[in-house]
């Protein structure tokens, strides 16, 4: 994959299928001279990703295109980068060859897990050697994984079966915006004006490989309505993928389209109340410590399909309910265990503490210093 004849060079190149955590560490470099003389790439995933760093003038590659001229590009660059960070698993790693000097950063996309993921993923067993030896040449070639917390680590080591000689306890750098007090503030006052001064629900499901329609995602809307209107607004975040397949038009001002936001993190700052279910969002949401309803309404059916950790129903910081009449009697009675919140935030973001950002850029800046002979 990667050409020997070309010198590795001051460089960073961004993998990004996801946009927070590469985001949040490139403002923190882009404002430190010690980067000045660093050239930054970003090769993206998807057409939101490349417009999304398309914003910050430098160079933006389409990556897993068809595109030759990008696909030349794109080996050229991570050819020739001193560090390389993804936020997601990349076929490429399962080829890469890097040369000494060279490290390739893990920023994963999430804080915890309660999906299995990696070799612990239900599809493994289904797969051919083959494919299982491309996953493990992938992982292998995670230099070091940025993790928030001891309990995330264990879990990358079960599921990428690297050693604790992998991990930096750095934090994640996108839990910074929840130490943002006046961001946080800001988005809370104009969601709230937006909802006529009612609390606000989120409900942010987990994304299905059966489509999401109006009878598909658990919630009875108009039951959640007549119940709970006179107090609350709902806002409804469905996956970028599910986007268009509930009508929002026909609704009333109970139920707000939560796509409208490119970041759910921002509207986390402004929700009163989370719904979710297998998602990695209450990791993050937990820094808030608000209440928040677990509501695995097809629970059986996604543990055989899917997989989740055998701890979940014991890990989860909030009352579990199958049904929206169950819904709507946890909301009313407003029965929610704040210490479980508190514990399972001190659990899974022992080292989110705001500054992870900075303590990433410290990281990446100390990896340039090292072993400079071999840049040009």
């Amino acid at each position: 994959m990667f050409c020997k004849i070309f010198a590795l060079r001051n460089k960073i190149v961004f993998v990004c299928s996801y946009t927070d955590n590469i985001q949040f560490v490139y403002d923190e470099i882009n404002q430190r001279r010690q980067f000045d003389q660093t050239e930054i790439i970003f090769l993206c995933r998807g057409k939101r990703t490349q417009t999304f760093f398309s914003g910050t003038g430098r160079s933006v590659i389409p990556f897993e295109t068809a595109n030759i001229m990008a696909m030349v590009r794109s080996a050229f660059h991570l050819a020739t980068a001193r560090l390389i960070v993804v936020d997601n698993y990349f076929g490429f790693l399962s080829v890469a060859s890097f040369k000494k000097n060279a490290q390739c950063i893990q920023l994963w996309h999430a804080c915890g897990a309660f999906k299995t993921f990696g070799f612990n993923d239900h599809s493994v067993a289904y797969r051919t050697q083959r494919a299982r030896n491309r996953f493990a040449a992938v992982y292998q070639n995670f230099h070091k994984i940025v993790v928030g917390s001891d309990a995330m680590q264990e879990i990358f080591k079960q599921s990428f079966g690297l050693d604790d000689t992998h991990f930096v306890s750095l934090g994640v750098p996108r839990t910074d915006l929840f130490f943002d007090r006046l961001k946080q503030d800001d988005i809370s006052k104009t969601l709230h004006q937006q909802s006529g001064g009612k609390k606000i629900i989120l409900y942010a499901p987990t994304f299905r490989d059966v489509p999401i329609d109006d009878g598909r995602f658990g919630l009875e809307l108009k039951e959640m309505e007549n119940a709970l209107k006179d107090n609350y607004v709902l806002i409804l975040r469905l996956h970028p993928a599910e986007k268009g397949r509930i009508d929002f038009n026909r609704e009333n001002n109970f139920v707000i389209d939560g796509s409208k936001w490119s970041s759910v993190n921002e509207l986390l700052l402004a929700t009163d109340l989370l719904i979710t279910d297998y998602s990695s969002i209450p990791f993050e949401f937990s820094l808030l410590k608000r209440p928040m309803i677990f509501f695995p309404y097809d629970l059986k059916e996604y543990v055989r399909t899917r997989g989740l950790w055998e701890s979940y129903k014991q890990e989860v910081p909030g009352p579990i309910v199958y049904s929206t009449d169950d819904l709507i009697k946890v909301i009313k009675k407003e029965s929610f265990d704040q210490q479980k919140i508190t514990n399972f935030s001190k659990r899974w973001n022992h080292y989110s503490n705001g500054y992870s950002s900075r303590n990433v850029a410290d990281f990446f800046e100390e990896l340039l210093l090292k072993n400079t002979d071999e840049i040009k």
